[in-house]
């Protein structure tokens, strides 16, 4: 089953890091066989409250790969760099078989 990772930006606090994370962060994605499904763009609210700021949404083959990736070496100072550069909330989904 896919699995989606659902980060949503909500505050950049340091542009420099975030320049240098966005720099590098598709590839590490790719290798571990994720890929991009959104990255920003307009958000169309049409039920509730939930405001999304910058939605990105990647997806990965199954819920396995996708904790691989987020807690390779790979992957952690990307991690970390994002964190220190960015408020934001994620979540992992389990996609449909």
């Amino acid at each position: 089953m896919p699995a989606y990772c659902f980060f949503n930006i909500l505050e950049i606090t340091d542009p420099a890091k975030m320049k240098d994370y966005r720099a590098r962060i598709r590839e590490c994605v790719e290798r571990a066989g994720g890929r991009y499904i959104v990255n920003g763009g307009a958000c169309e609210i049409v039920e509730g409250d939930w405001r999304p700021t910058y939605p990105v949404i990647l997806e990965f083959p199954t819920m396995a790969d996708a904790h691989r990736w987020y807690h390779s070496d790979e992957y952690r100072p990307l991690l970390e760099m994002r964190r220190q550069a960015t408020r934001s909330t994620g979540v992992f989904i389990e996609g449909l078989g």
